[in-house]
């Protein structure tokens, strides 16, 4: 399949990753032209140059905006980029680039992801570096997007909130999941632009099957470390190997004498124990006795954990355990205001590009409690009002 595959051995910030995907192939003034959609052309110019770092040689970018301290709500970032009239993609990307830091911002400071006022990344540089990474990628277009460990660097950061250590408290939230090496260089080298962008397109880190690579990009970056200020881009076809199928495994027993009221608090155990979905299925066993099948999917890390608790908490002496491999759509949550109140909608792409949604079901259950409406009445605005805005 054809991958990207992102390799931040020094980091990476915004303008690191518009310099590796023009150096990588991406038309700059494609970038451009699609870039004079947003109302902001005026207000700043792109300078891309060839450029070198430590015997590296490639491409460096930099954003030049009138107003450095010119900051926005993420309500207003949305309403510029749908307004721009992007394909679905680049408007999809970009909106989920800007999601999540609006959630990451929104953990942090105990606010709705609607109500955060973005500060680095609301100035209009990064508004560009993010649009620009949105609009790249979706040229390249590629199946599988990979990236190796993220080096955040050390030392201090001054924030619009302070001094933190590095990484920045947003960065350190966006790379949840993500491989991370710390220390590697003497300062900030993932920025949260750079860590948004990876965290809302990156489908698989530290990629365990083969790449083969075709064309190699390279973002020079502005500072000097003990390293190359270099981000690495590659496309090329990706094969996964037989130790990507071992990540998952499905956890299943055949149990015909326990007391039904006894799976719902089995089902809590096994999520604490780190399963990611449980369920029963009713089956027939040797001499007509009515059973159920007890299945728990999880990761091979949790593999274990996952099995000591069906056999410590039901009636079976055994279990069957395998791996498999699976195939998941690329996902994102937006937060949407009606006129019941917000509702989380968790959205994905089909791979013919089409984009479908669905409203949370705790946030539908809990404005029919607060309204005094049936379940289905309040269902029934939301998708009403969601579907409206979404067109």
């Amino acid at each position: 399949m054809r991958a990207l595959f992102y390799q931040p051995n020094c980091g990476l910030s915004g303008d690191m990753h518009l310099a590796a995907i023009v150096d990588l192939g991406v038309p700059a003034h494609h970038i451009e032209a699609e870039l004079r959609r947003l109302p902001i052309t005026s207000e700043y110019s792109i300078e891309l140059q060839a450029a070198a770092k430590m015997g590296i040689h490639g491409t460096r970018a930099r954003v030049d905006a009138q107003d450095q301290h010119d900051h926005r709500h993420h309500s207003t970032i949305v309403k510029m980029i749908r307004e721009a009239k992007f394909a679905s993609g680049i408007e999809r990307r970009a909106l989920d680039i800007f999601a999540g830091i609006a959630a990451a911002e929104g953990k942090i400071h105990n606010v709705p992801p609607e109500d955060v006022h973005f500060h680095e990344v609301g100035a209009i540089d990064s508004i560009v570096d993010i649009v620009a990474a949105a609009i790249g990628i979706e040229y390249l277009a590629p199946d599988i997007i990979l990236c190796g460990p993220v080096e955040v660097g050390s030392g201090y950061v001054d924030c619009a909130h302070g001094r933190f250590p590095v990484p920045a408290p947003a960065t350190q939230e966006l790379l949840t999941g993500a491989p991370c090496t710390y220390g590697g260089v003497q300062g900030e080298s993932t920025t949260p632009t750079g860590a948004a962008i990876l965290s809302a397109s990156v489908t698989e880190y530290a990629p365990k099957g083969t790449f083969a690579p075709e064309r190699i990009g390279y973002g020079v970056g502005h500072k000097d470390f003990e390293r190359p200020n270099v981000l690495r881009v590659a496309i090329g076809e990706y094969e996964m190997g037989a130790a990507h199928a071992a990540e998952h495994f499905q956890i299943e027993a055949n149990i015909d004498d326990m007391n039904p009221e006894a799976y719902e608090p089995l089902f809590t155990a096994l999520f604490d124990a780190g399963a990611v979905d449980v369920y029963v299925q009713p089956i027939v066993m040797k001499k007509s006795r009515p059973a159920h099948t007890l299945v728990a999917l999880c990761s091979a890390q949790a593999k274990d954990a996952v099995a000591d608790c069906i056999l410590n908490h039901s009636s079976t002496i055994g279990l069957r355990m395998w791996p498999f491999d699976k195939r998941v759509l690329p996902r994102s949550s937006q937060s949407i205001n009606t006129s019941l109140g917000a509702v989380q909608i968790k959205q994905v792409q089909q791979p013919n590009g089409e984009t479908r949604w669905k409203i949370e079901h705790d946030d539908i259950a809990k404005l029919a409690q607060q309204h005094g409406l049936s379940y289905l009445r309040v269902q029934e605005i939301l998708q009403r009002e969601v579907a409206a805005q979404r067109t």
